[in-house]
């Protein structure tokens, strides 16, 4: 069971596990075992996760979720098969709570008379240092 909140659980079930060998260098260890992990979650059929969450995910952007309603996580950072099945754990759920954060909504503000006199004040420095710099008359 993945805790994301109190009122938020999703069931081990919920979650598909592929194991396959893993990339890169490594010697016969990578080349013998299938240690990396590919985590699968399907959001949009999932009937422990809230509606607001699905909404939440399908306007994310990440690569890993997918448009057709997946996400996938692959792991394969470590030599143990275990630990990578850990790790895609934890980043399933730090991208379902993520996901699960209200919006913050954005309060549009006007710059104070004193923003703006500093603003003016700047600009009139600066267009005097650049005029300085043109030819000497004599």
């Amino acid at each position: 069971m993945l805790l994301l909140s109190a009122r938020v659980q999703i069931p081990e079930q919920e979650i598909e596990f592929i194991t396959m060998r893993s990339s890169g260098p490594g010697g016969q260890h990578v080349n013998k075992t299938d240690s990396a992990v590919q985590l699968r979650f399907n959001y949009a059929n999932s009937p422990s996760l809230p509606e607001s969450y699905k909404m939440a995910l399908a306007g994310m952007r990440d690569n890993r979720i997918l448009e057709s309603g997946w996400i996938m996580i692959r792991v394969e950072s470590h030599r143990s098969q275990l630990t990578n099945k850990e790790t895609a754990k934890e980043a399933l759920i730090a991208l379902l709570q993520q996901a699960g954060k209200p919006v913050k909504v954005r309060r549009p503000t006007k710059p104070s008379k004193a923003a703006k006199r500093k603003r003016a004040d700047s600009k009139i420095h600066r267009g005097k240092i650049k005029s300085a710099r043109g030819k000497v008359k004599l």
